[in-house]
């Protein structure tokens, strides 16, 4: 049975083992639908050139990215992860896109965001939520580092609903996934852990009443792509009181 442990230490150090293809393996396993998953999500906070933007386990910075070259005057976006190796790759990348000067990427745990209470107007996360050990407690940072109106897009992983659609999909993602991972990272346990990580998440519906919890708003899940992704939306009450942790 793969291991689904995620203490911060041992998921950390395994993102960083495969950092140098991660975003080649991404692109080629999803067969490039990743991109528009990104796009979709960034679309869904309608960004003004004021709004100061987080993006949270951002990994290479795909979704940092993505954010600053769909708004190209929104002043500060910054990503935050604790894989070093993860943060060379988006930060290398970030140069070559000539976004320095847009967007910053900052080491931190997603449970302890070094953000102030109430700093920035919109959060994202890409395909990271599932990896955090505890989930509710980075939902809990996420609504605190909101500001009051404030806008959520959470990208992640889900096991369709539909029996066809996922018998295709477990087939893949057990059987085609860790094989090509492996073969092209060169790491046996992470593309193991990816996929098995997915069926250990909490469903779309168990996840919605958990950002609920926190206090967001208007939390919505929507299924892309047959359902073998979801983008969740939220936001933060105009008047709202401090972040619950459960």
């Amino acid at each position: 049975m793969t291991d689904v442990s995620k203490s911060p230490d041992r998921i950390a150090a395994m993102f960083d083992a495969i950092a140098g293809r991660y975003d080649l393996l991404n692109h080629l396993l999803s067969a490039g639908i990743d991109r528009r998953w990104r796009q979709r999500a960034i679309q869904s906070l309608a960004l003004t050139r004021t709004d100061r933007v987080l993006d949270v386990c951002t990994g290479t910075a795909d979704l940092a990215i993505a954010a600053a070259a769909a708004h190209p005057g929104t002043p500060r976006i910054v990503g935050v992860d604790f894989a070093a190796a993860m943060l060379g790759v988006g930060l290398r990348k970030i140069r070559a896109a000539r976004l320095d000067q847009a967007v910053t990427l900052v080491r931190g745990d997603a449970t302890r965001i070094p953000v102030g209470d109430g700093a920035v107007n919109a959060v994202t996360v890409g395909f990271g939520i599932r990896n955090v050990e505890d989930t509710a407690a980075a939902c809990a940072e996420i609504y605190r580092v909101l500001a009051p109106g404030g806008r959520v897009a959470i990208l992640e992983f889900a096991i369709p609903a539909t029996p066809v659609v996922r018998a295709v999909y477990l087939w893949y993602f057990r059987r085609v996934l860790p094989a090509v991972g492996r073969l092209v990272s060169k790491h046996t346990a992470a593309y193991g852990y990816l996929p098995a990580s997915v069926g250990a998440f909490a469903s779309p519906s168990e996840f919605v009443e958990v950002l609920q919890r926190t206090g967001l708003v208007g939390v919505k899940a929507r299924p892309l792509t047959f359902g073998i992704a979801y983008l969740y939306t939220a936001r933060r009450d105009q008047a709202s009181s401090p972040a619950i942790l459960t």
